[in-house]
């Protein structure tokens, strides 16, 4: 009598699991998406660092939210794994095997795609930005598994090919990811010129009023050739200037990095290397995130008043 070999119960859940975790990402990569555009990335962020690198010139493609890109990505792995469970195997037998043999390798390439690409975010994460985000993490893991569970969930026939086919998706991947980035900080310079006349989008108002200390502080700033670099669009950009106050941040040299912004100069920002927004240029050094006024005023050797009036939350401070 000859037993029938039993399945491994990884290749029974695989597709189980892989449906589940896609899903996982989708759902986080939509809520992100939805926050991104309504501006709301600071109210989410369970560390300033997420904020930084949500708003960062990394967090987006040819203009279009990463995270909506990330959406995209999980949602075709989810349909893809999930597609042949539609199917009965009891009088369905043979369409859900042939709708199996066909996204198995989708599957496989897709997940190839996903962890490099996750990979290269990971090495910007901690080389490039230095910053730690919680939900960029748990990306990279979601996109670690599915390719995991591609790879071992099912019994390959064909080794060669799938090692060939790997290979070839991958350096697809990866030449694309550099050429995308390679110009993640010089977003069509020439653009900037454009700008330059006072055209171009602003940011919302700065409503809060300066005191005499901010206008001195600004004053000196300037003096001194401090820089901020910002983008319209930035909300941690707009907590600095109300920081600063209407009349004050006036005074300020502010350095507008997107070429769409008012009286942008993106080729300083290009220049600059800048990473993040806003970041701050003192005395040659760099400093990311929103800056208390009391931190400013060390930093660039202020010894004028400092009865600052406007606070905004905890400033970050690298």
């Amino acid at each position: 009598m000859i037993r029938r070999r039993s399945t491994p119960w990884i290749h029974r859940w695989s597709r189980v699991l892989i449906a589940a975790i896609a899903a996982a990402g989708a759902l986080e990569t939509a809520f992100l998406t939805v926050v991104k555009l309504t501006g709301n990335v600071s109210a989410v962020c369970p560390t300033s660092g997420c904020n930084q690198v949500l708003n960062s010139p990394y967090a987006q493609v040819f203009g279009i939210p990463l995270t909506l890109l990330g959406f995209l990505a999980y949602t075709a792995m989810a349909v893809m794994a999930a597609a042949p469970l539609a199917f009965n195997p009891a009088n369905q037998k043979e369409l859900r095997s042939k709708l199996e043999n066909l996204t198995w390798p989708l599957l496989f390439a897709g997940g190839i795609a996903m962890v490099i690409f996750s990979g290269y975010l990971m090495y910007l994460l901690i080389f490039v930005i230095k910053e730690f985000c919680f939900y960029c993490l748990a990306s990279a893991l979601f996109s670690l598994a599915l390719f995991v569970l591609a790879l071992i969930g099912r019994e390959w026939e064909d080794i060669g090919q799938i090692v060939f086919t790997g290979i070839i998706v991958g350096m697809v991947t990866l030449i694309g990811t550099l050429g995308i980035y390679a110009n993640a900080n010089s977003p069509v310079a020439t653009d900037s010129a454009v700008n330059s006349s006072g055209s171009g989008q602003a940011g919302p108002p700065v409503t809060t009023t300066s005191g005499e200390a901010e206008i001195a502080l600004a004053r000196h700033l300037t003096q001194v050739g401090a820089k901020e670099y910002g983008a319209y669009w930035c909300p941690h950009c707009h907590d600095q200037k109300q920081l600063f106050g209407k009349e004050a941040f006036a005074l300020a040299d502010y350095v507008e990095c997107d070429p769409e912004g008012r009286n942008a100069r993106a080729q300083m920002c290009i220049d600059a290397k800048i990473q993040g927004y806003p970041t701050w240029e003192i005395n040659g050094k760099f400093y990311q995130g929103v800056q208390s006024l009391e931190k400013l005023a060390d930093l660039s050797g202020y010894n004028g008043p400092r009865n600052f009036k406007n606070t905004i939350a905890t400033p970050t401070v690298p």
